[in-house]
């Protein structure tokens, strides 16, 4: 365990070192007094970013034994414009992201809940860096109170118009929370290794971005040992994971309706993602052999 500690205390020191410069950067973009201002100071923003996660990256090359093996179809841009799908089973699944993507596409953005905007530097960080945070409501909230219906909509168009000015990966974890075996029996999910795709925030996404996003980045991530934990992975508990990338066109057809309100435009939007789904949960069972 003295080897988790260490590499834990290396991380915290890093993030630290990080954080407080690019709060720092953040303040003043807040500051400046014109939006071109503000936008010119991204690249710095994002560039403190990405030297955060080389460090995490060269870290994992250093300390952990696990292997990363890549099956890597796609042409990948520094300055492209990408919806990033994946599937999600673990915590590690972020770290994995970030090892196989940075510097190579634009900085991946998350959608994430509200909540974690107190997570200590961290949150404070990821505001700094137009990560757009989300209330996700429950049914039984919208009910009590119908005006938070259209708010994580409006969250999402707000994000959107800052994202369509700069380079951007959004990323979308479509299950909308990590597998486990309970969640996919409760489901009654006909995928063999998937939670059912939830359609409703990857159509926001494209219907606020239009033709800002250039393709899909698909992305399947698979451990033939099983779901990892964090513990897991830095005590040097995962042999190996498995990563595809696939570089899909976005079909012009799905940027062009209303998924809130138009029933067709809806069936036909839930039908492409189970389609894509489907042949993930393919390409999952064959990276699981």
């Amino acid at each position: 365990m003295l080897s988790v500690a260490l590499i834990c205390l290396l991380i915290a020191v890093n993030t630290l070192a990080h954080v407080l410069p690019l709060l720092l950067v953040a303040l003043t973009k807040a500051l400046l007094p014109s939006e071109r201002l503000r936008l010119a100071s991204n690249p710095l923003l994002t560039g403190i970013a990405e030297s955060w996660i080389g460090v995490n990256n060269r870290l994992w090359d250093r300390f952990i034994g696990t292997r990363l093996s890549v099956d890597e179809g796609a042409a990948l841009e520094a300055d492209g414009h990408y919806l990033v799908l994946a599937n999600h089973q673990s915590w590690v699944d972020i770290l994995v992201l970030q090892k196989v993507f940075n510097r190579r596409i634009p900085l991946l953005r998350f959608f994430l809940k509200r909540q974690l905007f107190w997570v200590p530097l961290l949150g404070l960080a990821w505001w700094a860096l137009d990560f757009p945070f989300m209330g996700r409501y429950t049914p039984r909230q919208i009910a009590r109170r119908p005006e938070l219906a259209g708010r994580d909509i409006q969250a999402t168009r707000r994000a959107c118009a800052k994202f369509r000015a700069i380079p951007v990966a959004i990323m979308n974890f479509v299950e909308g929370t990590r597998l486990t075996p309970a969640k996919h029996a409760r489901q009654g999910s006909p995928y063999r290794h998937l939670l059912k795709p939830k359609s409703g925030g990857v159509a926001f996404v494209l219907d606020a971005m239009g033709e800002g996003l250039h393709a899909i980045l698909d992305v399947t991530i698979a451990y033939p040992g099983g779901a990892p934990s964090m513990l897991d992975l830095l005590a040097n508990r995962v042999p190996e994971v498995r990563v595809q990338v696939r570089r899909r066109p976005i079909p012009e057809a799905m940027l062009r309706g209303d998924y809130a309100n138009d029933r067709r435009f809806r069936a036909r939007f839930q039908q492409w993602m189970n389609e894509l789904w489907r042949e993930k949960d393919d390409d999952l069972a064959r990276l699981l052999r």
